[in-house]
């Protein structure tokens, strides 16, 4: 009975003073560059609290924070909320300081771990060209031009190509031309032509007497 008594008035004195510290949310995950800064904090409402900060590594053990050259911590409280936050900040984080930062909050022997941080600290890809500001402005230009040359080009392309198919119309349509001048026989024209003004000029009504002097002639002419 007694052994009962002390245990139920042991968690009656843990669970009053988880109740004296509240705790506030946590920021659940921070990531950082290599030698960045980097700020972590944990927040908690109640007085008489002890904090100390713990980092659980990559193989999941806790292990007491031992400050280095580029951490410090310290604590704010706010007048008109009461809220106290422990803040840690590293000047310039490390590869090796990737891990799950938790506060370690301790009230009357009693004590509380809060949820924590996960710190990521990551080494950004460096560039493989560093290029000057006047060396990019100059590839701008290039680029632009090249663009310009790849849209008026085909129109450029086309135009040519149509002048030189109407050329090649216009030659043809000569040709042809000639070809049916060269099939005429100028003296063929020039004698048609004489005896059609020769009857224009006769009219339709000829004479007997011509007519037989032309016969006549003919028959001479015939050997």
């Amino acid at each position: 009975m007694g052994i009962s008594v002390f245990f139920v008035f042991c968690s009656l004195a843990g669970h009053l003073a988880q109740s004296e510290v509240i705790l506030q949310a946590d920021r659940p995950f921070l990531r950082v560059a290599v030698s960045d800064k980097a700020t972590i904090e944990c927040c908690y409402k109640g007085e008489g609290v002890d904090l100390t900060w713990e980092k659980r590594s990559v193989s999941h053990t806790i292990q007491n924070m031992t400050m280095l050259e580029h951490m410090n911590k310290e604590l704010k409280k706010d007048q008109y909320t009461e809220i106290i936050c422990g803040i840690l900040t590293f000047q310039s984080v490390q590869e090796n300081d990737t891990g799950l930062y938790q506060c370690s909050l301790r009230y009357k022997g009693s004590g509380v771990l809060t949820h924590g941080t996960y710190l990521q600290v990551y080494r950004p890809l460096e560039k493989t060209i560093n290029l000057s500001e006047a060396t990019k402005n100059t590839i701008l230009t290039v680029e632009g031009v090249l663009l310009l040359l790849s849209v008026m080009m085909p129109s450029m392309a086309l135009l040519f190509k149509s002048r030189s198919l109407k050329r090649l119309e216009m030659k043809k349509i000569k040709q042809e031309e000639e070809n049916i001048y060269q099939g005429l026989n100028l003296d063929d024209c020039c004698t048609t032509y004489d005896q059609i003004e020769r009857s224009m000029a006769q009219g339709p009504y000829q004479d007997v007497g011509n007519m037989m002097e032309e016969k006549e002639e003919i028959q001479l002419e015939k050997p």
